[in-house]
């Protein structure tokens, strides 16, 4: 795809189409309710309780089957249906791993969350058509654009 570039996302007219668009969103790195002081459970609470649809994808806490009220799912492939958009809350060093799976669920929207980045990665998903947007807090740019 030549355009690829175009799938980066940073324009504030860019942040606020996908969030009127996006309403189903996999949230991988979540935090179960027993972390609920970690932006890793608030912002995707928060955004649930906008109204979007949250599906929780988290990396660790096997023992938890439940987030928010909703069934955990293990990768992001798994989920059944179309995604908007997967929120990522990982470092930048743990997202490379999580590329296949990225790739594999073909989101609208990949979002990493503020003080993440990955030119790489980035580029990976954006060559696949997959926009991207980094080192943006969603629950911030929600608020903003509401």
């Amino acid at each position: 795809m030549s355009g690829w570039r175009e799938n980066l996302v940073t324009s504030a007219e860019g942040i606020a189409r996908i969030l009127r668009e996006s309403r189903r969103i996999a949230v991988l790195g979540i935090k179960p309710e027993a972390r609920r002081d970690r932006a890793a459970f608030s912002v995707p609470a928060y955004m649930a309780a906008q109204g979007y649809d949250i599906i929780p994808v988290p990396v660790y806490y096997p023992e938890v089957t439940e987030i928010l009220g909703r069934p955990v799912f293990r990768t992001l492939a798994a989920i059944p249906g179309p995604v908007d958009m997967v929120n990522v809350f990982r470092r930048p060093r743990d997202i490379p791993p999580h590329l296949p799976d990225l790739l594999a669920a073909r989101p609208k929207v990949v979002w990493l969350q503020l003080g993440i980045t990955h030119a790489e990665a980035a580029e990976t998903l954006a060559r696949a058509g997959i926009q991207v947007v980094q080192d943006r807090c969603l629950l911030v740019e929600h608020q903003r654009f509401r």
